[in-house]
């Protein structure tokens, strides 16, 4: 085939190639060609179908009348017609329509006749569609899409309804049945092809701007109207009808605060909607829980609380409906919430959006809704819950005379129980307690007690749904004073014996009805924890504001008992789900009492404890890690007393030792740590040995030798002794408020962090080191006499504020400042005119330095509006933000020695008591009673004999504690008493000084014994080695001078070497 005349192969097939793409792009041609044509013959006929039209005999001209002209242009009106020919026909039309005597001129005559009204009512629902297609593409913030609107709207309005037609009136009467259902005809043929869809599209684009709700809507009161009237005439022309009941609660009901607009612009509309009691519709259609079901799963989420919102307000301007529908009202909102409750998200993930309301959702969220939910305030507005509450709120409490609270104490003494006191106030209001005491009665199956509980539910389930507005829902249940001191007198009401037998019971039972109950009693505890919380003290104790003192007495017996029994049955172990709600609530109300009572007393005395506790039960169930033992520590420990505390917090110290081997054994001994401190400098001398210390060396043995003025070193063995006196001495110097390290609070002198402490080089390295030094003190039980304000206490030991405000404690650093913020709060008059900004101004060393509490704070007003905001503000920056670091850093170094679980079990007053010791003054019988004796030296001696007289008779408080300090290092007792003392406190007879002193001898003992002195020690003072807790005491020949050698000894303070 390829010879030599031949082309190549190459060439051959180049040649094919050209050949085929040549006919590839005849082809392509071909189909261009094609296309073209199509395109020009459809523009062609396009534009000769308008001529025709534009032009058509009759159609625009004054030759025929307006029906005429709209019926000619609407025959050929199809899908062919611009905006403005189609806006230019809609105006014919409804112009034929407003002729007055001209019933030939009127554009629905023409379906009056037989051969067109077929073709009539095909063309008006050809019209009334397409006027809805371009309602869907306008934009009402243009003013000629505007007029646009409200031309389409009103060819909706006029050809859905008869109301307007002239036709129909005299002699036309008869018609109307006829035209009636003309229209309800072409309102189905509008339904079927999505009218309510169309709707809801312009209700969207007249109240939402942007995705953003407005506060005013884009279009006129008419217009709206319009838009309402047309979306209940297919409603109303069915009856009512369940499919249209549907889609008018899908399409119009979900629209974002579309009842709040229409209540503002169109009062008319809300008459409509109480005439033809809608509501009523609404609450009894959704109460069947099919149906209810498929509309949420219409709306999803956000749109079902756009919906929920709409029939909350609804029943809040209908509160006569919502009377009579109460319990359907309740279970549609508990339903609608609790679906939406299946897309909250407890955490973020890629799956899950940012709601505003509901916290992380798993669907998407229209962040332009969130202002809409302003109307879901409603549900717990003031007629609403008057209304669902209106049983409990119509209960009569019985008239009782106010008990005086408890004063206000002054200064940690103070803080003691007073006995007597409260037994008067307690005599006084006996009638009242009794009153108040759960006393039964009321059957919990009764329809109040059901409807009761229901409400309950709704409340509790919009709490736990409505994450992001919890705090709005509580306080707008709490602003009644009345409702929870009624709702807690309706729980002492229920069951044959009482509140607490039955919500015991109630915990054991998995039915509907005691999952309702305590549901109540976690709404009551919500919401009484929530008010107290933000009530200050003048509130809560002397105006008794919603709860009495014995009310809050009882309540806390109630919540005591309870979550005791969730605990030690098991309960608690073994809790889920709700069941575990429930007791975070009880045990969260519970602790918000308790804290408070601990600030300042209202309870009696030992009203905290549990008698039927066993602390040796439960200390054996410690230690063999029973859950039960352990729980209760975590979550009650007060219940157990404060003794028995103490010594488990010793006890845990002591194993931990025993585990670091730092407790000498037979076969090891723990590692020591030698320290030399100058007197003269013992804090610069102490900061540079110790602070770089391990952890497990701090918590270990330290060995201490001072040296004193003159270089040499101090006499003494240091068995503990010397380095409690080293403890003692640094705290002392570092807590001097002359350092500026800490500073005292005005009135009642107690420490806390200085703001200006940063004139320190190395200030929060230094408060690092107190806080180990502090750690190291309370690690080896030893008291050191330093008051903290109890506002830093509780930051040390971690108490979260959500049991309490920072105004709480402000007293604690600045009675004064506290009460003129207080004076802000409860000031009549407009706070504006004070001249207050949202900052501090502070005096800092002789420089005017201005703090913002927010930012911008210094340029933004104190008004009525924002006061209590400022007042909880200025409390946080003084006691928190102003100290932030050096408190971080005092934590940080106290942390390291003392673990948080530890403290976990004490409370900020009981944490003082384990700090500086028990306030009581010194028992001298428990002394006594353990006091050891050498040299002779006996129970009986004359010279011992004389030296608790002395004590007892002559000796100041103050003295006494100077004795105590001058033979133990430590002025204050031990928190469990001299029995814990170690060793424990001994006298022994001496004969000459320390430095010849070998000890005792068996002549010693017996000149002792037998009061024979070698020679009168009268030169001679008492000494002491605090190292051992020994008293060294000559044998005085005369009581005078044992008390005058003894005053001068204990005021000296030189330790070994005093002599």
């Amino acid at each position: 085939m390829f010879g030599a005349m031949q082309t190549s192969k190459s060439q051959f097939l180049d040649k094919a190639r050209l050949a085929r793409e040549e006919r590839k792009g005849v082809k392509e041609r071909e189909r261009a060609a094609t296309q073209i044509q199509a395109l020009v013959r459809r523009f062609l006929c396009r534009c000769r179908l308008h001529r025709d039209i534009r032009w058509a005999p009759g159609c625009w001209g004054v030759r025929q009348s307006p029906a005429s002209v709209g019926w000619c242009a609407g025959r050929r009106c199809s899908k062919v017609f611009k905006l403005r020919e189609f806006e230019k026909l809609c105006r014919t039309i409804l112009s034929s329509m407003e002729v007055e005597n001209e019933p030939k001129v009127w554009y629905v005559s023409l379906a009056l006749s037989k051969d067109l009204t077929i073709a009539w009512i095909k063309q008006i629902k050809d019209v009334l569609w397409i006027s809805c297609e371009f309602l869907k593409t306008l934009k009402p913030d243009i003013l000629q899409d505007n007029k646009l609107v409200t031309l389409y709207l009103t060819m909706l309005v006029t050809f859905t309804d008869t109301t307007t037609w002239k036709i129909v009136r005299g002699k036309g009467e008869a018609m109307k049945p006829a035209l009636n259902r003309m229209c309800e005809n072409i309102m189905g043929h509008l339904n079927q092809k999505g009218f309510y869809s169309v709707l809801q599209v312009v209700v969207y684009c007249i109240l939402l701007t942007n995705g953003l709700v407005r506060s005013r809507p884009s279009l006129s009161k008419g217009t709206l109207t319009a838009i309402f009237t047309l979306s209940l005439r297919p409603v109303i022309a069915a009856h009512f009808s369940d499919n249209l009941l549907r889609s008018f609660l899908i399409h119009i009901m979900s629209v974002p605060a579309v009842v709040s607009h229409l209540n503002t612009l169109t009062p008319e509309c809300m008459v409509t909607i109480q005439s033809h009691d809608l509501m009523r519709k609404f609450i009894l259609f959704l109460s069947r829980e099919e149906q209810c079901l498929d509309i949420c799963v219409c709306l999803e989420g956000s749109h079902t609380l756009c919906l929920l919102g709409n029939l909350i307000q609804l029943g809040y301007l209908n509160v006569k409906v919502l009377e009579l529908e109460a319990c359907h009202f309740v279970k549609d909102l508990t339903d609608m919430l609790s679906y939406c409750q299946r897309y909250v998200s407890q955490k973020k993930s890629n799956l899950t959006h940012w709601h505003p309301v509901l916290g992380w959702f798993s669907q998407t969220v229209d962040y332009g809704y969130q202002d809409h939910f302003i109307t879901l305030q409603c549900l717990w507005g003031v007629p609403v819950i008057c209304t669902l509450f209106c049983d409990v709120l119509s209960k009569k409490l019985e008239i009782q005379e106010p008990t005086p609270p408890p004063p206000q104490p002054t200064t940690l003494q103070n803080n003691l129980p007073v006995k007597n006191l409260f037994k008067r106030a307690f005599q006084k209001s006996a009638s009242v307690r009794n009153i108040l005491k759960p006393i039964g009665g009321r059957r919990v199956d009764s329809a109040e007690v059901q409807k009761i509980c229901s409400v309950c539910v709704l409340y509790q389930t919009a709490l736990t749904t409505l994450t992001q507005i919890r705090l709005q829902i509580l306080t707008g249940l709490t602003y009644l004073d009345d409702l929870l001191p009624k709702l807690w007198a309706f729980i002492c009401e229920l069951g044959p014996q009482g509140g607490l037998k039955l919500f015991l019971e109630c915990l054991n039972n998995d039915t509907d009805e005691s999952k309702c109950l305590l549901a109540m009693l976690m709404l009551f505890c919500d919401c009484s924890r929530h008010l107290i919380t933000i009530l200050d003290d003048i509130e809560v104790y002397e105006e008794q504001i919603s709860f009495k003192m014995e009310e809050l007495i009882t309540i806390s017996s109630f919540l005591n008992t309870f979550v005791y029994k969730m605990i030690w049955d098991g309960i608690l172990e073994n809790a889920k789900g709700e069941r575990l709600d429930l007791f975070y609530s009880v045990h969260g109300w519970l602790m918000v009492l308790y804290e408070r009572d601990c600030r300042r007393r209202f309870s009696p005395d030992e009203h905290w404890l549990r008698k039927d506790l066993k602390p040796s039960l439960l200390f054996q169930e410690l230690e063999k890690g029973k859950k039960r033992a352990q729980l209760l520590l975590q979550y009650i420990p007060h219940v157990i007393p404060h003794k028995n505390r103490v010594l488990l917090f010793r006890n845990i110290v002591t194993k931990e030792k025993e585990t670091l081997g730092l407790v000498e054994t037979s076969s090891a001994s723990p590692h020591v740590t030698h320290i030399t401190i100058r007197r003269s400098r013992m804090l610069e001398d102490g900061y540079d040995q110790l602070r770089r210390l391990p952890v497990n060396s701090m918590k270990g043995v330290i060995r201490v030798k001072f040296v004193n003025d003159l270089g040499v070193d101090e006499a003494g063995i240091d068995q503990d002794g010397v380095f409690k006196e080293f403890l003692e001495e640094i705290i002392k110097k570092v807590f001097n408020p002359a350092l500026n390290l800490f500073k005292t609070t005005s009135g009642t002198e107690r420490l806390y962090p200085s703001p200006t402490s940063s004139i320190h080089e190395n200030h929060l390295q230094l408060f690092e080191f107190v806080g180990k030094m502090l750690g190291k003190a309370l690690y080896e039980g030893i008291v050191v006499d330093v008051p903290f304000a109890p506002f830093f206490l509780g930051q040390v030991l971690g108490h979260h504020h959500s049991t309490f405000s920072f105004i709480d404690e402000l007293p604690s650093l600045d009675a004064e400042f506290y009460k003129n913020l207080t004076s802000i709060k409860r000031y009549d008059g407009d706070v504006s005119d004070l001249g207050l900004t949202l900052s501090y101004d502070e005096d800092v060393m002789g420089q005017l330095v201005c703090h913002e509490l927010i930012p911008g704070g210094k340029t933004m007003a104190v008004t009525n509006e924002n006061k209590i905001s400022y007042i909880h503000l200025m409390a946080h920056f003084r006691m928190h933000t102003q100290i932030k670091e050096q408190t971080a850093a005092f934590i940080r170094g106290f942390r390291s020695i003392i673990s948080q679980d530890w403290l976990h079990m004490f409370s900020t007053p009981e944490v003082q008591r384990l700090i500086s010791g028990d306030n009581a003054e010194i028992d001298l019988d428990d002394l006594k009673k353990h006091t050891v004796y050498y040299g002779g030296f006996h129970s009986s001696h004359r010279v011992i004999i004389w030296l608790w007289d002395i004590l007892s008779s002559d000796f100041t408080p103050e003295e006494r504690a100077m004795f105590l300090k001058f033979v133990t290092s430590c002025s204050r007792p031990p928190l469990l008493g001299f029995a814990y003392l170690k060793p424990p406190f001994s006298i022994r007879c001496v004969e000459v000084s320390d430095d010849q002193d070998t000890g005792d001898t068996l002549g010693s003992v017996l000149r002792g014994f037998f009061t024979i002195r070698k020679k009168e020690p009268g030169g001679r003072l008492p000494t002491s080695s605090t190292c051992f807790n020994l008293l060294k005491l000559p044998n005085y020949s005369k009581k005078s001078i044992l008390r005058d050698k003894l005053r001068y000894a204990i005021s000296m303070n030189t330790g070994f070497e005093l002599s």
